[in-house]
């Protein structure tokens, strides 16, 4: 303000402006001040380095040209060298007398009376489904299983999928926030960083800095509680023609999961299919020149170059691909099982510190993690590496027990929770409610400074009854599929196209 000139309203506007569209977030100094931290470069959240976004236009026009290319190779090499092998063993069992005038393969050149007689229409519907469009995604078996059957991918996807992998949902962030605003709403227009990790299970960085781009995008304003906890309201999410604002919680990150990302997302008949057609084209253009063109009368480089090279280089271009990417898929499934861990730990810490039972030893979040990833062996460093992040983030208090082993006690997660707890009591955003008298002019110091430690004790005894209403199943555990972000959106698409 004094250094801009400008009104007071006019400032925080524009710095809420920033934090939405530029990295940064907020803090609160000892004197209880909100302070706006931004990157020194003051980064967009939008900016895309010129070097990714050169990869990326290459990816799409390298993929995109060796798909069409597959098209071509696949069906119509796979359909010509079925042909050219059939009209070699005709050739072959003519020369040996398999040939009989007027038999099958007589002079009618079929049994159909020389007529060829294309594929009947369950191949076609088999390549190409009613209702499906040009452009649209394919995420594999378990997306396509929630299809009807009119709706579901064609072949050709299958076949892409196999060599690139399926297509992978790119939400946009408007599809992303949807499921934080349900929590806003849940929680009664009310949010700490805390409750927002129990919903994201992002770093504690992260969350700061999207909390802030919340309080950008969604007109929120960041209030210091009494005991010093940042706490973020969102006065106009609550707002409603209809009345008191209700929403059902969605599931915490415990209950969202990361499924391992498969490397076809086929099933496996579909992927013995593809891997069938490409081998008889492997094996039919690498032994074209022992049993083809002699049967065939075939020779000469063009002969070559068509029947020998271009399919055996592709056949095995096609095989290699998958083959590359199992690296990428191994890393990625890392990355999501190490995700799917802190979870898990995560749900732990919430519970015993928002129960008061007390501290996290290794030994119970380990047990705990392994009793929710049934199946997948979990090392205890990468569930020690997580508590010890977390005890970092939250600023835990880390002690030994009589075993000698290290004690993780959380009570920073406590407090935040009831600190939002005691402004919802106050604020009663969901039904903008009046409330209780907590200040008249005519009282005393002494009046007023009692009226406001009753309330804050009011509020207070409230908040701590109802810590555990915010924290559902967290003795339970689940995933939830990455198309389930946008499917929502895609489905309408279907729909107006289907109109």
């Amino acid at each position: 303000m004094s250094s801009a000139g400008l009104p007071r309203d006019d400032v925080e506007a524009t710095l809420k402006k920033l934090l939405e569209s530029h990295q940064g977030h907020l803090d609160v100094s000892e004197s209880g001040e909100l302070i706006y931290l931004f990157d020194k470069k003051l980064i967009r959240r939008d900016q895309i380095p010129a070097l990714q976004k050169f990869k990326s236009a290459a990816k799409r026009f390298l993929t995109g040209a060796f798909k069409a290319w597959i098209v071509i190779m696949l069906v119509v090499y796979f359909v010509v060298m079925v042909a050219l092998v059939v009209a070699a063993l005709v050739a072959m069992m003519s020369r040996g007398g398999g040939r009989k005038s007027g038999g099958s393969w007589g002079r009618g050149g079929s049994r159909h009376g020389g007529h060829f007689h294309f594929p009947s229409f369950w191949l076609w519907y088999y390549i190409w489904t009613p209702r499906w469009r040009l452009g649209q995604p394919y995420y594999g078996r378990r997306w396509e299983a929630t299809l009807d059957k009119d709706s579901r991918p064609p072949f050709y996807k299958k076949v892409f999928a196999f060599v690139f992998g399926p297509d992978r949902p790119k939400p946009t962030q408007k599809q992303l926030d949807r499921s934080t605003l349900r929590l806003i709403r849940a929680r009664k227009g009310v949010l700490t960083t805390s409750e927002l990790m129990e919903h994201n299970a992002l770093a504690l960085p992260a969350v700061e800095e999207e909390m802030g781009r919340l309080l950008g995008s969604y007109a929120g304003e960041a209030t210091v509680s009494r005991d010093g906890e940042l706490v973020y309201t969102f006065p106009e999410i609550m707002t409603s023609a209809h009345g008191p604002v209700t929403a059902k919680e969605p599931n915490p990150a415990w209950l969202r999961m990361e499924y391992p990302l498969e490397m076809t997302g086929n099933e496996k008949k579909h992927d013995a299919i593809i891997m069938g057609m490409n081998g008889f084209t492997l094996v039919a253009g690498a032994t074209a020149p022992w049993f083809i063109f002699p049967q065939l009368g075939l020779g000469g480089t063009t002969a070559f170059v068509g029947l020998v090279l271009i399919p055996v280089v592709f056949s095995v271009l096609f095989y290699t691909l998958p083959l590359l990417r199992i690296l990428g898929v191994r890393r990625e499934n890392r990355a999501r099982k190490a995700r799917n861990v802190r979870r898990q730990v995560l749900g732990l810490v919430y519970r015993e510190a928002l129960a008061g039972k007390g501290s996290v030893s290794l030994d119970m979040a380990l047990a705990h993690v392994q009793a929710r990833l049934k199946g997948q062996p979990v090392d205890p460093s990468e569930v020690e590496g997580v508590l010890h992040q977390l005890a970092s983030e939250f600023d835990a208090d880390v002690s030994t027990g009589a075993d000698s082993a290290l004690l993780f006690t959380f009570s920073a997660i406590r407090r935040q929770f009831v600190a939002s707890e005691t402004v919802r009591q106050r604020l009663k955003l969901e039904d903008r409610a009046v409330g209780d008298v907590v200040y008249s002019s005519a009282d005393t110091a002494g009046e007023e400074s009692e009226r406001d430690q009753a309330a804050f004790d009011r509020d207070l005894k409230a908040a701590e009854m109802n810590l555990s209403a915010y924290l559902p199943s967290p003795n339970r555990s689940g995933f939830e599929d990455d198309y389930e972000i946008v499917e929502f959106d895609e489905q309408l698409a279907r729909r107006t196209v289907g109109r």
